[in-house]
């Protein structure tokens, strides 16, 4: 539903977890403790499920930081066997041009170590000079663009759910409306009320009890700390810091170390409950929070679809992370002496930020689309989706724009673990009015295990709908303000088939859009008849068993070394 997707898939009950132990946790440090309290067993090791794709990745074990560059064949990680392309087809070669790529996202921050060399130049702009001096109607856009600012430096940051925006409008009408005299379209509409309203209501619901339950875990955790930093005289509790708190006899300091090396056991650091509990406060303070209303920041006339030109040039943004995280899986420098490399080596990062903390709107989606397309964007990553598209239309136009203009499109399939044959989850190659884009790849998340966890448990499928599969569980990549993390998610998985397709476009320039459409999916490794874990919702419910193949088109997974080696024999049948 968020617009990152970022919604939780399995609500990480942290109470039960912590096994009664949260109620007993040292608040102070005069806190005492009872004789009972000191009994108090260490909570079982469980096995938790990914609650929050993007937002940290909960694996009992991680695999190599950069498995989705691997071979599953010669390093056991169904990877995008990168390095295994790059050091063979493509060794003492150089790519044959620099592939564009735009990212519509939360904002990168492209001064980035990993990134700096690699982000996308308006060569026909001066930065800061308050000239649109392209005459391209963007003022300043050396180096992208904002959709969610203004003229003075103000952003959106937090913005609600396209239901609760929905909701407000319907109620609204509903309140102003005698609907005791409705004609049949006005029955319909109160009928749709009807429906979002049932939908908010159980969504908000929802929300509220995750905080709830956070809550007590969040709250727990923080004390402990207080407790720790003062008893330890440490400004910084660290895991070694724990560690050594076994051997001491005091039940005050045992509880502690039960506790958080509980959380450490599951990969959860007293940093990701934070952001955990944060995230989940925004959805009930801002997302489904229908009085909360920030499109005023942006002062553009919103009800105006055709309005272009608003925004600003900060492509960075509030808060940057998802897209810094996707930009480096793409084109991050490769071989230097840093930590990660991205899939395409001869790539220009172009930042377009049009989605918010919440749902994006299709106003921006559309001017963001359009928006690198005229600049001359090959590809567009977008890792980012939601369930309403109250105006799809619009969207369905600047798609279509786009796709007439040879630009492959590559969206995330989503993370709500749903069928996207039968539920919504826009945007969509597929148009309203009936046809699909024809330059358009959709994606799934694929994990490390390929025995145990070939599909992301939290990924969105569609025997129809749904293109390809890709890496998205455990992956490592770039973070705001030179750091790194492991994120999981469609997020991911889609800009590993963006770099994929930058790779080819690189070294194949005679490739057009959709050759390279077609070698991506035709040369993805197939695990068609591999049983796996349907994703559901219903996590207390029997998993079901089913073939990979009925997840997907074709019931593959993207490879580099595959796409190049099938390019290659494209280019030789044409001499």
């Amino acid at each position: 539903m968020s617009a990152r997707f970022w919604r939780p898939v399995v609500l990480l009950l942290f109470v039960v977890a912590l096994g009664g132990c949260a109620s007993t946790a040292p608040s102070d440090p005069d806190a005492s403790t009872s004789e009972s309290d000191a009994d108090v067993a260490p909570p079982p090791r469980l096995e938790v499920p990914v609650p929050e794709p993007d937002t940290f990745a909960v694996t009992p074990e991680r695999p190599p930081h950069a498995w989705f560059h691997m071979d599953a064949e010669a390093d056991g990680h169904p990877g995008l066997s990168t390095h295994r392309v790059h050091t063979t087809l493509l060794a003492d070669r150089a790519p044959q041009q620099t592939v564009t790529v735009a990212i519509i996202d939360s904002g990168v921050d492209i001064e980035h170590d990993e990134l700096a060399s690699q982000h996308w130049t308006n060569d026909d702009e001066t930065p800061e000079n308050d000239v649109d001096d392209d005459e391209n109607g963007y003022v300043d856009d050396a180096y992208g663009w904002s959709f969610l600012g203004n003229p003075d430096g103000e952003n959106v940051d937090q913005d609600t759910y396209e239901v609760t925006r929905l909701y407000r409008t319907y109620r609204t009408w509903v309140a102003e409306t005698d609907t005791t005299d409705l004609s049949s379209a006005g029955r319909d509409s109160l009928d749709y009320f009807y429906t979002l309203r049932n939908d908010f209501e159980e969504e908000r619901d929802e929300a509220k009890q995750q905080l709830a339950n956070v809550s007590e875990a969040h709250n727990t955790v923080q004390n402990i700390l207080r407790f720790l930093r003062s008893e330890l005289d440490v400004e910084e509790v660290t895991p070694a810091d724990v560690a050594g708190l076994q051997d001491r006899d005091d039940p005050r300091f045992q509880q502690a170390y039960d506790i958080l090396t509980f959380f450490y056991n599951q990969d959860l650091t007293p940093s990701d409950i934070e952001q955990f509990y944060d995230q989940v406060s925004g959805q009930v303070e801002y997302g489904y929070n229908p009085d909360f209303e920030p499109r005023s920041i942006v002062g553009d006339t919103y009800s105006d679809l055709t309005e272009q030109g608003y925004g600003n040039s900060d492509v960075h943004g509030p808060d940057p992370g998802h897209g810094t995280h996707v930009a480096g899986i793409i084109g991050a420098e490769r071989d230097t002496t840093l930590r990660i490399d991205g899939v395409a080596p001869a790539v220009r990062l172009m930042p377009v930020r049009a989605v918010p903390d919440g749902d994006e709107r299709d106003k921006d989606v559309a001017n963001a689309i359009r928006y690198a397309a005229d600049n001359g964007a090959d590809i567009i990553n977008m890792s980012f989706g939601k369930g309403y598209s109250p105006q799809k239309e619009v969207v369905d136009d600047a798609v279509r724009y786009a796709d007439s203009l040879g630009v492959l499109m590559v969206h995330a399939a989503g993370n709500s673990a749903l069928d996207i044959d039968t539920e919504d989850n826009f945007p969509t190659a597929h148009y309203t009015d009936g046809g699909r884009a024809t330059h358009w790849i959709e994606v799934g998340a694929s994990g490390w295990n390929v025995e145990e966890e070939l599909v992301a448990p939290f990924s969105n499928y569609g025997e129809e709908r749904v293109d390809v599969f890709a890496p998205g569980v455990d992956i490592y990549s770039s973070n705001t303000g030179n750091e790194y993390r492991f994120n999981s998610g469609t997020s991911m998985a889609a800009p590993m088939v963006s770099g994929v397709a930058a790779l080819l476009m690189a070294y194949y320039p005679e490739l057009s859009a959709q050759e390279v459409r077609e070698i991506i999916v035709e040369s993805a490794v197939s695990y068609a008849d591999q049983e796996v874990t349907r994703p559901s919702t219903d996590q207390q419910g029997e998993a079901t068993q089913v073939r990979f193949g009925t997840l997907s088109s074709t019931g593959s997974i993207v490879n580099a070394y595959e796409a190049v080696q099938m390019a290659e024999e494209r280019i030789q049948e044409r001499e």
